[in-house]
Parts: structure tokens; sequence; C-alpha cells
């Protein structure tokens, strides 16, 4: 009973963010910035959110590289937000080089998990 009540708690806190960030007229947090994107910015962080507290705390390490994965991913669609109504493409580059470095990484963090070497 005490699981079921957990889940219950945690869907309607996300449906409740989720009606949030969808239905109130936010004001935008940067004046440059569009409703959409705005709108995006606080998906991302919200989900961000999600991803630190299964890295906090996942009860097995696979799942909290995942995590570390998901924010990666993350990072970049920040990334690809901020360059969208700036204009500046380093932003994308600054995304990139932040995807090969997260595969990278999980890729050592995998070969550790298992017990292997980096060079096997």
């Amino acid at each position: 009973m005490d699981r079921t009540v957990r889940w219950l708690v945690g869907a309607l806190s996300i449906l409740g963010v989720a009606i949030v960030i969808i239905y109130l007229p936010l004001p935008s947090m940067m004046r440059w910035q569009s409703n959409f994107l705005s709108r995006s910015f606080l998906w991302l962080l919200f989900s961000a959110i999600l991803c630190l507290w299964r890295v906090l705390r996942g009860p097995t390490a696979p799942d909290r590289a995942v995590a570390i994965d998901m924010l990666g991913i993350l990072i970049v669609g920040f990334c690809a937000i901020l360059s969208l109504p700036t204009g500046r493409d380093w932003y994308i580059d600054i995304g990139i080089a932040w995807a090969l470095q997260s595969f990278i990484g999980i890729m050592a963090l995998a070969k550790h998990l298992e017990g292997k070497d980096l060079d096997e």
C-alpha cells in the first residue's frame, strides 16, 4: 500500500507541474525569449531536476548512470534552446562537444561497472 501511495503522489505532482507549465501564462524568463522557448526551458529544467533526483536516489549504479546520461542529453537541449533566440551558433558547438564527452564518459562508466579495464 505504501508503494502505491508514493506512486500516486509522484504521478499527481508530475501532472500538477505539467499543468502549471502548459496552462499558466508565464512571463518570459528572459526578455528575448518567446513564450514557447520559455516553456521549453521549464520542461527541460523540470526534467533535469527529476534526473538529479534519480542520480541521488537511484537504487543501483546503472540507474544512476542512465540518469547521468539523460542529464547530458538535457544539457544539449539547453544549448539548443539558448542558440535559437540568440543566433549564436557556438551554443550548438558546446552541445555537440558535451554529447561526445557524455558518450565517452558513459562508455567508461559502463566498462567500470562491468569490472573490465578501459583497454579491453
